[in-house]
């Protein structure tokens, strides 16, 4: 078994365990990388299907290759989609310009909390990794949050040797994130490997790529001739340049980040 295998066997026991908890579950997925090997991996977990809904959060302002990218795989892996979208806060004119803090808690927290309150999930499938923000290096595999989807990050529950907290008050629910031990790098090896289909925005055009991907008024592209997985693989093993530089900054501070995670953003 290589070290891939192990990361896989590691996020699928995660997955299958959370699966025997919580029926009335969801994967959350964003079209990113880290999500739709998240979505790759829960198929294999089940055997090429899953078993619970696909939700994803949808701002109104997300690349048209998302939408693209999104409407194309959930048909083509038969997966019960699910799109959350905050129309209140989009009639009122919440956008970008309002604030990227309250932006992202309107169209992307709120949006969550409203589709986790019509559906009664009681879990909620991630694909966060510790090495991409120092807020969320906090997290445990098992995350639970609050009545008003709040995360108490100065109370995390103890993970030793592989036991996780996952008994829950009627009014909580748990965040899980399979993914967790994973790195940047790891994700894209494990894509090369499996074939994994990825959207063509991680990819170099014209000396320019996307390391991390969402609403294309928060993201710009960073210098790279990256445009294959072998070289970003390379790119990686040698970079200094953080993952989400590319982020709009005053959202990516960790006061801020921290703030809105709180809050029970992603």
């Amino acid at each position: 078994m290589d070290y891939l295998d192990q990361l896989e066997n590691r996020s699928i026991y995660i997955i299958r365990q959370t699966y025997s908890r919580f029926r009335n579950m969801a994967l959350l997925w964003s079209i990113g990388k880290d999500s739709t090997a998240l979505a790759w991996i829960t198929r294999k977990a089940f055997f090429g299907k899953i078993p619970f809904p696909v939700v994803h959060i949808d701002t109104g302002f997300k690349f048209k290759e998302i939408y693209e990218f999104r409407d194309k795989f959930a048909d083509e892996w038969g997966l019960k989609l699910l799109i959350s979208k905050n129309e209140q806060a989009l009639e009122k004119g919440i956008s970008p310009e309002s604030g990227k803090f309250e932006c992202c808690n309107a169209l992307k927290t709120e949006a969550l909390k409203l589709t986790l309150q019509e559906h009664n999930f009681r879990a909620l499938l991630l694909a966060i990794r510790r090495d991409e923000h120092g807020i969320r290096a906090k997290e445990r595999y098992f995350s639970p949050r609050n009545i008003d989807f709040k995360w108490d990050y100065h109370d995390q529950p103890a993970e030793l040797w592989d036991l996780y907290k996952s008994g829950i008050t009627a009014e909580q629910h748990f965040r899980i994130h399979p993914m967790l031990h994973w790195t940047e790098v790891d994700i894209w090896r494990y894509v090369q490997r499996e074939k994994i289909p990825i959207i063509d925005l991680y990819f170099a055009r014209n000396g320019k790529r996307y390391r991390s991907i969402g609403c294309h008024t928060c993201c710009a592209p960073l210098d790279s001739n990256a445009d294959s997985i072998k070289k970003i693989i390379r790119e990686l093993e040698t970079t200094k340049v953080a993952e989400r530089s590319g982020r709009a900054q005053d959202k990516e501070d960790s006061y801020t980040m921290q703030k809105l995670r709180s809050l029970g953003y992603m």
